[in-house]
C-alpha cells in the first residue's frame, strides 16, 4: 500500500520543467471563485471538442451506442454539454487536489453517511461501488472529510503525475493500493475500511463478462465487485457525486447497502451492477466519462469494432 508521496531529486529534471510550470499555473487557478473556474473549463471542454476529434467521435459513438431512442439533435447536445463538463473536471482535479478542508466543506454537502459508519462501526468493511463521474476526484476528497478510506488506482507512468496524484489522493484517503492488489484491498476490507470501486469502463477479456449495459446487449464487465465482497467480508454501497448545476459546489450522496449482495453468481451480480451505474449515471448523464471506449472489447463470436 502506498502511503506516502515520495518525492526525489530526478523529479526537478530539465526535461520535467515544462510539467511543474504547469503545475504552477494550475496553482494559480486556486485563487479564482468557483464559477469562474468552471465557464474556463467549459471553454477548455469546447476547445478539446474541435481540436481532438477522436475523443469527440468516441464519445459521440457511446452517446449512439447507449441511448439510441434519442434524437440526433438529443445526442449532440448531451455531447456538447459532456465536453464542457470534460473542460470543468479539469478543475474539479486542482480543487480536490490543493483546497483545504475548511473550503472543501464550504462547497460540499452530503447525504447518506450514516449507511458508511453504521457498517464501519458493527465491523463490516465497505465497498463503495462508484463509476467515473467527472467529479470524482471531488468526491473522494469530500467523502474524506468524514470517513477516509483506501483508493484503488492506477500507478501513473509518468513520475510527476505519479508523484502528484499521490500526493493529492491521499489528502482523502489513508493509503493507496494499486488496481492488481487484490490481496491488500481484502485485508483492508476486513480491518474494517472502505475501499473505492469501479466497474463502468471496458478493462478487456480477463476476468470479463459480456452483459448488457444500456442498450449494448454484450459489454465487457469486469466481476471484481463479487469477489472483494465475498472475500472481503464487505458490504457494497452505491456512490454518486456530481457538481451543482450552478456550479456553486459538489454534492455526494452514499446509498444503503445492497440486500444479498453477493448473491448467486458472479453475472448475475455483474447484470445488477450495470443496472445500478445506468441508474447512478442517469442522475447526471452530462458529468460522465463518456470519452472512454466503453465497449473496445468485444465476444469472440461479435462482429468487428463498434467504433469503425
Amino acid at each position: 500500500m502506498v502511503e506516502q508521496a515520495q518525492f526525489s531529486a530526478k523529479l526537478c529534471h530539465p526535461k520535467y520543467w515544462l510539467m511543474w510550470f504547469a503545475v504552477g499555473m494550475m496553482r494559480l487557478t486556486l485563487l479564482l471563485p468557483l464559477r469562474w473556474q468552471m465557464k474556463m473549463g467549459a471553454a477548455l471542454g469546447r476547445a478539446v471538442q474541435k481540436l481532438v476529434k477522436g475523443r469527440s467521435k468516441t464519445a459521440r459513438r457511446n452517446l449512439e451506442l447507449c441511448f439510441p431512442n434519442m434524437t440526433t439533435e438529443q445526442q449532440q447536445q448531451l455531447l456538447d454539454a459532456n465536453f464542457e463538463e470534460t473542460g470543468k473536471a479539469v478543475f474539479d482535479t486542482i480543487n480536490a487536489w490543493w483546497w483545504s478542508d475548511a473550503k472543501i466543506q464550504r462547497h460540499m454537502t452530503i447525504k447518506g453517511k450514516e449507511h458508511v459508519t453504521n457498517n464501519i462501526d458493527n465491523g463490516t468493511g465497505v465497498i463503495l461501488f462508484a463509476v467515473h463521474c467527472l467529479p470524482l476526484e471531488m468526491g473522494a476528497r469530500i467523502f474524506g472529510q468524514f470517513q477516509p478510506g483506501i483508493g484503488v488506482y492506477r500507478p501513473h507512468d509518468n513520475p510527476v503525475m505519479e508523484y502528484l496524484q499521490v500526493k493529492g489522493r491521499l489528502r482523502s484517503n489513508k493509503g493507496l493500493v494499486p488496481k492488481r492488489d487484490l490481496r491488500q484491498m481484502v485485508k483492508s476490507l476486513r480491518k474494517p475500511d472502505v475501499i473505492w470501486y469501479t466497474a463502468d469502463q471496458d478493462f478487456g477479456p480477463s476476468s470479463a463478462v459480456f452483459i448488457p449495459f444500456y442498450a449494448v446487449d454484450q459489454a465487457a464487465t469486469i466481476t471484481g465487485a463479487t469477489t472483494l465482497a465475498k472475500l472481503g467480508r464487505a458490504k457494497v454501497l452505491p456512490f454518486f457525486v456530481e457538481r451543482n448545476q450552478d456550479d456553486t459546489g459538489y454534492n455526494i450522496e452514499i446509498m444503503p447497502a445492497l440486500d444479498n449482495f453477493p448473491g448467486e453468481d458472479e453475472v448475475s451480480d455483474a447484470i445488477r451492477g450495470n443496472k445500478i451505474i445506468e441508474q447512478i449515471i442517469d442522475k447526471n448523464p452530462s458529468q460522465y466519462m463518456w470519452l472512454h471506449r466503453r465497449f473496445k472489447t468485444r465476444p469472440p463470436e461479435a462482429p468487428a469494432s463498434l467504433y469503425d
